[in-house]
């Protein structure tokens, strides 16, 4: 046992004092207060009002494991098995890319812009399914197709597509490759693998060690594979005059732009994240 007193505020000081160094303040108290929702099923304010609350042993041995786990940098997402995304809660795994508040932005972009939308909408590269089944939740009278080339990443998207009681169709298949034919979508938004493998580097230990590098990485001398194999893709894939929108690595936002303007497409937008970075391209099929 990790603590001598089995008090829920003894257990709070000793997360902050084994973690100091390793992860900002806040975020460690965000942590904390994740933990006892999910272990003690106490929200915040609850949490604040149960600190002199005494834990039993098989309590305290999930915090101790947790305290482990997150001092090897595991994301806490990974801990809980969960992550809020655009207005739901959805199942994440080691074999999934953990959903980020610049894909919400994707998300909120495409329903915004489209609203009582009723055509059929493709996401490639699924992972957990968040954008998919968000958007079939947020456009009710949308068709949602997913596609992933991982098995395990799909099993992952049709718990959350069962969880969330949405009617997402998921398939397995491999963008760069891909062999499907059937009904052009109307939309077809994407996050693609983007981040350079000389990018490494620069990356958090929590990101580059424990989430799949299939969903992350792109070989350096190809930064734009993925986007030529989604326009190549849209020749026959998508209707004239419908839409594509890709999340992007910002300092490709010129030649993503470029590559789609040159692969038939019109009106074609980069937009910036709440950040201020080059975060999104939007753009047009040519009707010509």
């Amino acid at each position: 046992m990790f603590v001598q007193e089995n008090s829920l505020k003894v257990i709070k000081e000793y997360f902050f004092n084994s973690l100091f160094g390793l992860y900002p303040e806040r975020e460690v108290d965000s942590f904390f207060h994740l933990l006892s929702e999910h272990f003690l099923d106490l929200s915040r304010t609850q949490t604040r009002q149960s600190l002199n609350r005494k834990l039993s042993e098989s309590e305290l041995l999930k915090f101790h494991y947790a305290l482990k786990k997150l001092m090897e940098f595991v994301p806490i997402q990974q801990l809980t098995g969960r992550q809020f995304f655009y207005k739901h809660t959805f199942l994440v795994s080691p074999d999934t890319l953990i959903p980020r508040p610049e894909t919400e932005e994707l998300v909120d972009l495409i329903v915004k812009n489209n609203p009582e939308f009723d055509g059929r909408i493709l996401d490639i590269g699924t992972g957990t399914g968040a954008i998919a089944i968000s958007l079939d939740l947020a456009l009710p009278n949308s068709s949602v197709t997913a596609f992933d080339v991982s098995e395990p990443a799909l099993e992952v998207a049709q718990k959350n597509n069962l969880l969330l009681n949405s009617s997402v169709e998921f398939l397995l298949e491999d963008i760069l490759h891909s062999t499907h034919s059937g009904e052009p979508f109307d939309i077809v938004v994407s996050n693609p693998p983007y981040v350079l493998d000389k990018e490494k580097s620069q990356m958090e230990k929590n990101v580059l060690e424990y989430e799949p590098h299939l969903a992350l990485f792109v070989e350096d001398e190809e930064p734009l594979l993925f986007y030529k194999a989604i326009a190549v893709f849209c020749k026959s894939n998508l209707v004239k005059g419908g839409k594509l929108f890709v999340e992007i690595n910002e300092q490709y936002g010129n030649e993503t732009s470029e590559l789609f303007s040159s692969h038939g497409f019109d009106s074609v937008q980069i937009l910036k994240d709440l950040n201020g970075k080059d975060r999104m391209v939007s753009a047009i099929k040519s009707l010509d």
